[in-house]
């Protein structure tokens, strides 16, 4: 296993929207747990593939306290069924800021599992929030795109000063 750089917004790689699976395969169980391992090294509850400079639809989420429930899905689409319902937010890619965004409390989700089998479950809460979350950074969506443009720019350019002065 390895740990993997995450790009930090606003790196334009980050929205590059991600191609479907076509067949599951070692490479996805191995970027899968790879990812797993940045995430919670990080410290983080979901991580796209498309964050680790890899446009494939895969996600791994864990909003388990310890750590000990992690979920890998592979083309993961999902319906809305609940309510919206606004949350805090905070993004691997955009370190240190947290907004309020407003997504669905309750979703259906259909995905593969690293075994190439299709799954389907309801997910509620924080677990769908965080679902939904990954699923846009796959379509090349961030959590900042749901802000004010203000809002944007102010943390684009204070993330941009910051790579400055972490390369010179």
């Amino acid at each position: 296993m390895a740990k993997l750089e995450i790009l930090e917004y606003p790196d334009p790689r980050l929205r590059t929207k991600a191609k479907p699976v076509a067949k599951v395969e070692e490479r996805h169980r191995t970027l899968a747990a790879d990812m797993l391992e940045t995430m919670y090294d990080a410290p983080g509850i979901g991580l796209a593939a498309s964050q680790v400079d890899v446009h494939e639809r895969l996600i791994v989420v864990d909003v388990s306290e310890d750590q000990n429930d992690p979920h890998i899905l592979i083309n993961p689409e999902y319906d809305k069924l609940g309510n919206p319902v606004e949350s805090q937010e905070g993004c691997l890619s955009v370190p240190g800021y947290y907004e309020r965004v407003s997504r669905s409390d309750k979703i259906r989700v259909r995905a593969l599992n690293e075994m190439g089998e299709a799954i389907e479950f309801e997910a509620e809460d924080l677990f769908a929030i965080c679902i939904q979350h990954e699923i846009d950074h796959l379509d090349g969506k961030l959590f900042v795109d749901y802000l004010s443009n203000l809002k944007r720019t102010r943390i684009r350019k204070k993330l941009e000063k910051q790579h400055k002065l972490t390369v010179s």
